[in-house]
């Protein structure tokens, strides 16, 4: 075959690559992309400057990629143009080849090294990843030790604060309560105008509402009436006990007793002694006044006293007017039986 026919071959295969690239609509920057073989690569081959490229092994592998990429069988064509191109069992190629071989034996030999002395160090890092392991549980353990305490301390600090707020609330609700009872205790003072059947107290005005206990250890008729408003009007039986609300704005309670010896009465906390501890066993008329009225009020017990006074002491006037009257009537009896008694002269 002359060299004008070899010449022809050559850049047939020219040709043949860039003709394929084109109808497949890849420019060189796509082909770059692809196959990574730079662009001056590629416009050599297609210019079948094989002298451009790295050596005479890279001529046959870009050749055979080019091909395959553009839609070509690149061992087809090779075997075409093989006459045409270089030889890739040169020395140039066996030099290649050794120092390849050589490099991955190096490589082999330095990951063998590497593994081995992974191998050889491995204990000593599983003992330390254990050591580790052991110090991050001793360490977590510690933490949640820690947390819990403080979480039982705060638990414990609550409740003892709970425990003193509930004693200073205590302590303030007796205080409270002391405060209340202390102004609700009421101080009786009794009148001078004191009899046998009645008996009147003055009090300071009621500063909130109070209770009239009552209690009976036999048979008795009661009446309270506090600013002229009928509370109790019935006969309470024996052993028998009554509770009565009086309001805060009571000026005057007037209370009727039917059997004053078996009848016990405490008005707030206060004992109403309207017996004189057993010295007035006959009193029927108890009359607290309260506040701005007591004057007025001990003048209306006092007005309403004496006509009582008046009606007993006429009661006893009568009594003893009818006294004289039976002595006269039995005087003349008593000479008549002495007259009839005497013999006649």
């Amino acid at each position: 075959m002359s060299e004008n026919e070899n010449d022809q071959k050559k850049l047939e295969i020219g040709k043949i690559l860039r003709k394929a690239r084109e109808e497949k609509g890849y420019t060189l920057d796509d082909l770059q992309q692809v196959t990574k073989i730079q662009k001056r690569y590629l416009i050599a081959i297609e210019d079948e400057n094989f002298d451009e490229l790295p050596g005479d092994f890279y001529v046959r592998a870009f050749i055979k990629q080019y091909a395959n990429m553009v839609g070509l069988d690149g061992n087809e064509l090779l075997q075409k143009y093989d006459d045409q191109l270089p030889k890739t069992k040169t020395e140039e190629y066996s030099d290649h080849l050794a120092q390849a071989v050589e490099t991955r034996a190096s490589q082999r030999k330095t990951v063998s090294g590497s593994v081995d002395k992974v191998r050889n160090y491995m204990p000593t890092i599983i003992i330390a990843c254990v050591i580790v392991l052991v110090l991050a549980a001793i360490w977590l353990t510690a933490i949640a030790r820690n947390h819990r305490d403080s979480s039982t301390r705060i638990d414990n600090s609550s409740v003892s604060v709970s425990g003193e707020s509930r004693k200073k609330a205590s302590a303030s609700s007796k205080k409270k309560n002391t405060k209340q009872s202390k102004s609700k205790a009421i101080k009786l003072q009794e009148a001078p105008n004191r009899n046998d059947t009645s008996v009147t107290y003055t009090a300071d005005q009621l500063n909130a509402d109070t209770s009239l206990h009552i209690e009976t250890s036999d048979r008795s008729w009661m009446q309270v009436r506090a600013n002229n408003n009928t509370l109790l009007n019935r006969t309470l039986n024996n052993n028998e006990k009554t509770d009565l609300k009086i309001g805060r704005d009571t000026t005057s309670l007037v209370i009727t007793i039917g059997n004053a010896r078996a009848t016990k009465m405490k008005i707030g906390n206060q004992n109403i002694d309207f017996t004189g501890n057993g010295r007035y066993q006959n009193t029927r008329n108890v009359t607290i006044n309260f506040g701005k009225n007591q004057s007025s009020s001990s003048t209306s017990s006092q007005s309403s006293s004496e006509p009582n006074n008046q009606s007993s002491s006429q009661a006893s006037q009568s009594n003893n007017a009818t006294r004289p009257s039976n002595a006269n009537n039995a005087r003349p009896q008593t000479n008549a039986s002495r007259a009839s008694s005497q013999p006649a002269r």
